[in-house]
């Protein structure tokens, strides 16, 4: 089911900086949404609104709209004009190919004075007697009818026979509402048997003799090679369920049907079964336990012409994991194997992925070692810590062998002998040198 979320409603404003309070213009067409919501609360100054080919059932939540000129909802499953008086700016309103049986029920535009153009070919109301002239007559303010101009004469003429027509309408009216109530019967009651089948075949068992699994979801924790069956009988149990899925898809289309509201939500529903049917990806296998040559043996039904880069292969000691375009499928193996004496290769004509990996010599115990009770633990850790404290160890020493060290003598240090200076000897100027000059008045160096 679609519906009108504000994250729908931004990724179709980008033409507004996908600013949504102050859009003027919006496009949510073919979106399959079944109910209209949030628009007047979130887009207040809308002038264009597209909502055609969805599966609105009823026109509500617009009538906060002021400023909204044109309104499409064609191709929905529209059944009565309402909630628009609130729209004072409509001009324009197209409800082509909808369901709308109560023609009686657009007496509620004359209060949109502005309207000027309105559509509503394609709609039951559309084949009766005196439709034209009925809404001519009701909505005066118009300009135009499903394409074509009103012009004075034909307004003028539908008003004198306004009596007469208005009760010719109510009588058609009531004709197509027995008529209405009668396919919703007939509607609820499909509904009911389909459900019920659905409920019948969720109650068989799920085991056919055919091994498979959905990518993602939860496996076997073990699988036994017996039950196992071999992959051209499963290949070709696989071909037989794509048969009857395309036999049964082309029976619902070539089977006939009225033209409903509920037919077209049925249609969906179908449409949105084959959808998933496609998106869900199953892939049969196989796992054997080949004795001869110690080894286990997956062959995984992949597909035929997938490219082998989107397919990556991780074994493991105790289980084996593939990743098939992204999605996982893993398998706990019933023996331990040599991951790096494993192999993977695909078939040239199947194209199915075939791992073939030896067996070890011990094999895997699914139980752990029971572990010891918790209270036991302590008692036992409590009671040797009183046996400790009850008998005391004592060392024994021989008394004539005791010496006590001297503290004192522990570190010897070195005496430092104060080192002697070497006097340079002094340089007395004698009276040899050239440069010397004896001043009497210059005291003599001691």
């Amino acid at each position: 089911m679609g519906r009108i979320t504000e994250d729908l409603i931004r990724r179709n404003a980008e033409h507004n900086d996908c600013v949504i309070f102050s859009l003027e213009e919006l496009s949510l067409h073919q979106q399959e949404i079944e109910r209209l919501e949030h628009i007047d609360k979130w887009c207040r100054d809308l002038k264009i609104l597209y909502l055609q080919n969805n599966l609105i059932g009823k026109i509500e939540n617009v009538s906060k709209l002021k400023k909204l000129e044109y309104l499409n909802l064609a191709l929905n499953n529209i059944e009565k004009v309402e909630n628009l008086e609130g729209c004072e700016g409509l001009t324009k309103l197209d409800l082509t190919i909808n369901f709308i049986g109560e023609l009686s029920s657009i007496k509620t535009l004359r209060h949109n004075i502005h309207l000027k153009e309105l559509f509503l070919m394609g709609n039951p109301c559309a084949d009766f007697d005196g439709y034209r002239q009925f809404v001519v007559a009701t909505l005066q303010q118009l300009k135009w009818l499903d394409g074509k101009e009103i012009e004075r004469s034909e307004r003028i003429q539908a008003l004198q026979n306004f009596p007469v027509i208005e009760q010719q309408i109510r009588e058609q009216e009531k004709a197509y509402c027995l008529k209405r109530a009668k396919d919703k019967e007939e509607a609820q009651r499909k509904l009911q048997e389909d459900a019920d089948e659905g409920k019948k075949e969720r109650s068989q068992p799920g085991f056919d003799g055919r091994w498979y699994t959905d990518i993602g979801a939860p496996l076997p924790s073990s699988v036994e090679s017996k039950d196992l069956q071999a992959p051209e009988i499963q290949e070709g149990e696989c071909n037989r369920k794509k048969v009857e899925d395309e036999e049964d898809d082309l029976e619902f289309w070539n089977k006939p049907s009225l033209f409903t509201p509920e037919s077209r939500l049925e249609t969906l529903r179908h449409m949105e079964k084959q959808r998933k049917a496609q998106e869900k990806l199953r892939l049969d296998f196989s796992l054997k336990d080949d004795e001869k040559r110690k080894q286990i043996v997956l062959d995984l039904a992949v597909y035929r012409y997938l490219d082998t880069s989107l397919i990556d292969v991780d074994v493991r000691p105790t289980y084996v994991r593939v990743l098939v375009k992204g999605k996982p499928f893993q398998l706990v193996l019933p023996a331990e194997v040599k991951p790096d004496s494993s192999s993977a290769k695909r078939s040239q004509t199947t194209g199915h992925l075939v791992i073939c990996m030896p067996k070890v010599d011990e094999v895997i115990t699914g139980c752990p070692p029971a572990s010891k009770p918790v209270a036991s633990t302590l008692d036992s850790s409590r009671e040797r810590k009183t046996e400790r404290s009850r008998h005391t160890e004592k060392l024994e020493v021989d008394p004539s062998k005791r010496s006590f060290p001297d503290v004192a003598n522990i570190v010897q240090e070195k005496k430092h002998t104060p080192r002697r200076v070497r006097s340079e000897p002094k340089i007395t100027p004698t009276e040899e040198d050239p440069d010397f000059e004896d001043n009497p008045e210059v005291p003599p160096l001691i």
